[in-house]
C-alpha cells in the first residue's frame, strides 16, 4: 500500500503537450512516462489526448503515478491512464495550475495551450524542458526523451542543493 507521507518529498514534474501530434513524438512522450516513474517522479498532466495520454500510458505501465488536472467538469474527459484525474471546471487556467504545483516541466511538441504552459512555468522560475517544442529563451531543449529525463534530473540535483 501507498503510504502518502513517502510521496511528499516525490518530484511533481508536468508534462504538457498538444493532443494532437506525431507518433514519434507520442512514442517519445510515452516513454519519458515509462522512465519518470521509474525515476520515482509524479506526473502533473492535463489528462486528455495526445501527449497527455501517451505520457500517462508509459507512467501506468511502470508502475507510477500520473495526476491529470482536466479543463472541464467531466471526469470522463480523462484518457483512461490517469490513476487520479481532477475536474478543474476552469478551463485554460488549469495551465497556470500545473505549471505552478510543479518542481520542473517537460513539453512535448503543442500549440497556444503548450504555449502557455511553458511561459507559466518560465515565469515561475521553473525549469522547462523542450522535447520539438517551441523555441523560448529559457527553455532547456532536449532531442528525445532520454536527454529530457537527463536533464530533468541535474534541475531537480541542483533544486535540493538550494532548498538544502
Amino acid at each position: 500500500m501507498i503510504q502518502y507521507k513517502d510521496l511528499r518529498d516525490q518530484p511533481l514534474i508536468s508534462v504538457f503537450g498538444g493532443r494532437d501530434v506525431s507518433a514519434e513524438l507520442m512514442a517519445e512522450a510515452e516513454h519519458f512516462g515509462r522512465m519518470a516513474a521509474k525515476a520515482g517522479w509524479i506526473i502533473l498532466n492535463g489528462g486528455r489526448m495526445g501527449v497527455m495520454e501517451a505520457v500517462s500510458k508509459g507512467v501506468l505501465e511502470a508502475g507510477g503515478l500520473s495526476i491529470a488536472l482536466l479543463p472541464g467538469e467531466n471526469l470522463e474527459t480523462a484518457n483512461p491512464y490517469n490513476q487520479i484525474a481532477i475536474a478543474t471546471g476552469i478551463g485554460f487556467a488549469r495551465n497556470e495550475i500545473l505549471a505552478c504545483a510543479c518542481h520542473a516541466a517537460v513539453a512535448f511538441g503543442g500549440h497556444y495551450g503548450t504555449l502557455s504552459e511553458i511561459a507559466y512555468a518560465l515565469s515561475m522560475g521553473k525549469t522547462v524542458i523542450g522535447v520539438k517544442s517551441w523555441e523560448i529563451s529559457g527553455m532547456i531543449h532536449a532531442s528525445n526523451a532520454g536527454e529530457a529525463i537527463e536533464q530533468l534530473s541535474k534541475a531537480l540535483q541542483n533544486r535540493g542543493k538550494q532548498d538544502g
